[in-house]
């Protein structure tokens, strides 16, 4: 479960988040949708901890039970790293490593085993119908495939949470349904959840709840 209340962030004079609250439930898929400017992916960064709320407001941010205003920057990566995926709408993936390497690299960071780390990234890139891209690099693969890499990248040490900022946004329609198809078939075998940013309406309306953003707060 994701519970977030009282978020506040400004930039400067501008504030870009309001006072938001949002509580996600395990294995629920959230679309949060809305204007460009409205807030949605520094909202998604901060439920991710890559940024922080106003630190002078009081706010909660908790995720499986665990509160995260007071804990270190260390340990804040080794929870990120542990419980939290991310999709992006750029796959960001190392063009010097194969697909393979790829997904292992969260992994490998967390100092997790590496016989079985690569065996792990072999059956999510199966999963995925990439068997026979598992050695090519990224400039040798689809967006399609390149995105579905990242998912596996995502997935690699079993997060609890997945974030997805436009995850479809620079894939053609074809590629961008597979996606969101996945996300379901994810989200029925694990029991994840899934919080997306999207402008892609047909996500949005696939997902268990849409909530729309405009001008920091949601609506």
């Amino acid at each position: 479960m994701v519970i977030a209340k009282n978020i506040h962030k400004y930039y400067g004079d501008v504030k870009v988040l309001k006072g938001v609250d949002i509580t996600i439930k395990k294995g629920e898929i959230v679309a949060i949708v809305g204007p460009s400017g409205a807030g949605k992916t520094t909202l998604l960064q901060i439920l991710g901890t890559l940024d922080t709320p106003l630190k002078e407001e009081d706010f909660k941010l908790e995720i499986n039970g665990i509160s995260l205003q007071y804990l270190s920057d260390r340990k804040i990566a080794s929870f990120r790293n542990e419980h939290i995926g991310y999709i992006f709408q750029f796959h960001q993936l190392l063009p010097e490593f194969t697909a393979l390497e790829n997904v292992c690299i969260p992994a490998y960071i967390g100092k997790r085993d590496k016989n079985k780390t690569e065996q792990k990234a072999i059956e999510l890139l199966k999963f995925l119908g990439l068997e026979t891209r598992i050695n090519h690099k990224p400039n040798e693969l689809s967006g399609g495939e390149q995105q579905r890499v990242a998912v596996a990248r995502a997935l690699i040490n079993n997060p609890s949470v997945i974030l997805a900022d436009e995850p479809s946004g620079n894939l053609d329609s074809s590629s961008a349904k597979s996606l969101h198809r996945l996300f379901f078939e994810l989200r029925d075998q694990f029991n994840q959840t899934f919080i997306i940013v999207t402008h892609n309406e047909e996500l949005a309306n696939m997902a268990d709840r849409k909530l729309t953003m405009r001008d920091g707060v949601i609506i």
